[in-house]
């Protein structure tokens, strides 16, 4: 062989191996995050998510990848959307939002990892077969919003005790608020309060249910635990001062919006829980061996500065018991 030909050849071949390294390298697992909220309004939820990742050593971009379905608060685009991961062959879907992404994704598949976010106990519902031992392909956390709505009643209680009817606003389209609107309308009973339940599911109805509560005399309102509720928070927030009510919610992102009062647990924790088991599942982890998480801290929140525009007196007992106090 000539020198020239020589050379030209073992070019050629330093040019395949790398070719060829390359081609054998493993593709990026790709996680599928399913949520009945909408981009916008959840990024840092997302941001969460991705921290629980990093603590498993996987970085979006780097050695994972993170397909995004949003319904937009639409649940009826949930199992499209649930479908289109399963025929891209995830490696896990997660689901975020309640009970109706994590039921829907289950129904999907019964072979891909999944890991949800629930207000409700998913040994209960049949997500699981315990919280110890899920036994199945899924398992996730549990951020117990149905165990919490009479809670609320009480501390709206405690602040405007002299309130004859109390609005209670839930979507209809959230599987868990008909039980939530039981508890909380036997807690009402209990100490002579009557509940004025309204609907809503999209931005006007949010608007008309505020203005019917205005015109009934509610003297407060609790905003039902709901996915799309807590995309809308500004709404809500900006709404409550227009009618000047006093208004309680599920998560604290609504009292740091300017809302008056929440209790409920962390949900920023729950979504960096939620990166974590996906990290696990990723390196081997089984969801039938991971137990569910069950978040056991709830945080009480208030705003100081909007329970004075409500002209509201908080009682100091109640301040030392918060978790934060916005002034």
């Amino acid at each position: 062989m000539r020198r020239r030909e020589f050379i030209l050849a073992l070019g050629g071949t330093a040019v395949a191996w790398p070719l060829a390294a390359r081609a054998q390298q493993p593709a990026m697992p790709v996680i599928g995050f399913l949520h009945v909220g909408s981009a916008e309004t959840l990024s840092h939820l997302v941001t969460a998510f991705r921290q629980g990742l990093k603590q498993i050593g996987y970085v979006e971009g780097r050695n994972v990848t993170i397909e995004f379905r949003w319904a937009e608060g639409h649940y009826d685009r949930l199992a499209a959307l649930a479908a289109d991961l399963v025929h891209r062959q995830v490696a896990v879907i997660v689901t975020g939002g309640g009970d109706a992404p994590a039921a829907i994704a289950k129904a999907a598949t019964a072979t891909i990892p999944i890991v949800f976010n629930v207000g409700s106990d998913p040994s209960r519902t049949g997500l699981v077969a315990s919280l110890s031992r899920p036994g199945g392909n899924a398992t996730g956390v549990n951020i117990f919003t149905a165990e919490l709505a009479s809670k609320r009643m009480g501390l709206l209680d405690e602040l405007v005790p002299k309130t004859a009817v109390t609005a209670l606003l839930v979507n209809p389209n959230f599987p868990p608020s008909a039980a939530n609107a039981r508890e909380v309308q036997a807690a009402a009973r209990a100490i002579g309060r009557q509940i004025l339940l309204l609907n809503a599911s999209n931005a006007n109805e949010i608007d008309a249910a505020f203005a019917t509560l205005h015109l009934r005399h509610a003297g407060a309102v609790i905003v039902g635990a709901d996915p799309y509720f807590y995309s809308q928070r500004k709404q809500f927030v900006e709404l409550a001062a227009r009618y000047a009510t006093p208004a309680i919610y599920e998560q604290r992102e609504f009292v740091t919006a300017g809302g008056f009062m929440s209790y409920g647990t962390n949900i920023a924790d729950s979504y960096r829980q939620m990166g974590a088991y996906a990290g696990k599942i990723l390196r081997g982890a089984k969801p039938a061996d991971l137990p569910v998480v069950q978040l056991t801290k709830f945080e009480l929140v208030i705003n100081l500065k909007t329970a004075k525009a409500l002209g509201l007196a908080v009682p100091p007992t109640l301040i030392a018991l918060a978790d934060e106090v916005i002034e």
